[in-house]
């Protein structure tokens, strides 16, 4: 057998492509989504390289269109969770023994397959069946994802390369194995990107994964997995679940080979899924990784000195882009009353240019929220809001007669403590505190004493000084800090990303960091020459 040490192509963000009238692009993913619409899609499990059918079908629909029917999907049930294990588990062994750059080879053609045949497809599935427009489609189903699979192969292979130092006669070497059992993968509905991360990035150090996907992404991890297949990932190695999260927990946290989960969603399912762990921890071969970013309530801090302008586009931007269904989202902010006027006329004028409605319409900039229930938590805050006789400063309306439309809506609550400054909405809602301007310092303790999680945040300002104190005071109160910019955005190989708190592990998607997570290390030393007598030289007598 050959060998080589080989150095994988450097790893390059993915170029966002503008969609701008007129462009191939944008022609190209128009009528990606109209054969996405015309028809309906039969989407089964994917289980050992087999697609699995139980004839119970859940129904798919665009959430800015809900009558109108994309597919349906194959539920399982607990049964499909241990037949997906056992696929996992009999396809480790020859796995975990592939040269390392065959892992490599096979995402980095997934990444060329995302980046070029399947660009339109995977992003109009994202569009359809989450309600992203556009831009937020590619920058997350094909940038994202692209440089996810891109980077994270060349950080194995500087996880790979990096190792200690040896003594005369003796050579040290460090291995980075797979977990022994298996990766369970929980990922959300609202990124297409963590949905291929979360399973991909285990998988590729050698681990097999039980993937479950959230249910309203179900239509895009299809496309994923069928990318997934033909970039060459074995039978086996990503096993493809729907299943419900009480049944798949059942089985896998009280399975023996459970080695690790990578998790993105709620901190209260996750929180839950910690104790499960605790609870099981003697039924295990090995001491389960736990990874997981959970919730947000992401804040804009302000000084005096900030441009109104910049202030408002990075809220509009920030709090609206994607209906704020992002755990990054501006959903809190801190405006000192001098700018107060300018930057509440800026939001204003922005908030009454946004158009609302179905993604298929490019000009639109806001769409709907996921589901149902999403549509129905995020009004009950503002219908509250309108009974405590907080200040609308724009929006407020709502409807889900033709889809589950939330009109982006900005509160001015007088207090610093009102529940929408403090707990996490997860839509269009953003709550303004204005506060005196002399009271920086204090207001910076207040932004890092009232929520729970800490995973985004950002400080506008002109002023060196004022930024530095607030790098400083909110050094706790966000994984991802932004100066003079908008909380979302993270940029894999630029800004890993994840929190702490009660927003997660922070373990850093899209980063060597988070790859270590999935691998243990075994260190070997060898002695060339070894010793034939136990004596030291210290025994001898004088």
């Amino acid at each position: 057998m050959a060998y080589g040490i080989f150095k994988v192509p450097q790893a390059q963000n993915e170029v966002v492509k503008s969609y701008a009238p007129g462009s191939a692009e944008r022609r190209e993913l128009k009528a990606a989504i109209a054969a996405a619409r015309s028809e309906e899609r039969d989407i089964p499990m994917f289980i050992g390289g087999k697609e699995v059918r139980t004839g119970n079908t859940v129904r798919i629909a665009p959430p800015h269109d809900h009558q109108h029917t994309l597919g349906h999907y194959h539920m399982g049930d607990a049964s499909h969770v241990k037949i997906a294990i056992e696929a996992a588990l009999n396809a480790r062994s020859k796995w975990a023994a592939l040269p390392w750059e065959q892992r490599a080879s096979v995402f980095l053609k997934a990444a060329e397959l995302i980046a070029g045949p399947y660009r339109a497809r995977l992003n109009a599935a994202t569009m359809l069946g989450q309600s992203k427009n556009a831009f937020q489609a590619e920058i997350d189903s094909a940038c994202e994802i692209i440089d996810f699979l891109r980077f994270n192969v060349q950080y194995m292979t500087e996880i790979y390369a990096h190792q200690p130092d040896s003594s005369p006669g003796v050579w040290n070497r460090m291995e980075h194995r797979p977990l022994e059992g298996f990766v369970f993968a929980l990922t959300p509905f609202n990124f297409t990107a963590i949905a291929g991360n979360l399973p991909t990035s285990p998988a590729m150090m050698g681990n097999v994964v039980v993937w479950k996907p959230a249910n309203t992404q179900i239509y895009s991890a299809n496309v994923l997995m069928e990318i997934f297949r033909e970039a060459g990932v074995p039978d086996g190695v990503i096993n493809l679940v729907f299943v419900d999260g009480p049944s798949a927990g059942d089985v896998i946290f009280n399975h023996p080979d459970f080695a690790g989960i990578h998790f993105t969603g709620s901190t209260g399912v996750f929180q839950n899924i910690w104790k499960t762990i605790g609870n099981n921890i003697h039924k295990y071969k090995t001491y389960p990784r736990i990874v997981g970013e959970t919730g947000g309530k992401d804040f804009v801090m302000v000084h005096s000195s900030a441009n109104p302008k910049v202030v408002a586009t990075a809220l509009s931007r920030g709090a609206f882009e994607y209906q704020g269904q992002k755990c990054s989202a501006a959903s809190r902010a801190y405006i000192p009353a001098s700018l107060w006027d300018e930057v509440k006329a800026y939001l204003k004028e922005d908030l009454a240019s946004m158009k609302m409605g179905a993604t298929e319409d490019f000009t639109n900039f806001i769409n709907a929220v996921i589901d149902e229930k999403a549509f129905n938590k995020i009004s009950s805050y503002i219908d509250q809001a309108k009974k405590d006789g907080v200040e609308i400063l724009a929006g407020g309306n709502f409807d889900k007669s033709q889809g589950y439309f939330i009109e982006p809506t900005i509160l001015v609550p007088k207090q610093a403590d009102y529940i929408t400054m403090c707990e996490e909405i997860f839509g269009p809602v953003l709550s303004i505190f204005v506060y005196e301007d002399e009271r920086y310092e204090e207001t910076l303790e207040l932004v890092n004493s009232t929520s729970v999680y800490a995973l985004t945040g950002s400080i506008i300002s002109q002023d060196r000084y004022a930024a530095n104190l607030a790098t400083r005071k909110l050094e706790n109160a966000a994984g991802n800090f932004y100066i003079n910019d908008k909380p979302t955005g993270a940029v894999v190989g630029q800004q890993p990303f994840g929190g702490a708190r009660a927003s997660g592990t922070n373990d850093k998607a899209g980063s060597m960091q988070n790859l270590l997570r999935w691998v243990s290390a075994r260190t070997i030393k060898e002695t060339f020459i070894p010793p034939t007598d136990y004596r030291y030289p210290f025994l001898q007598e004088d």
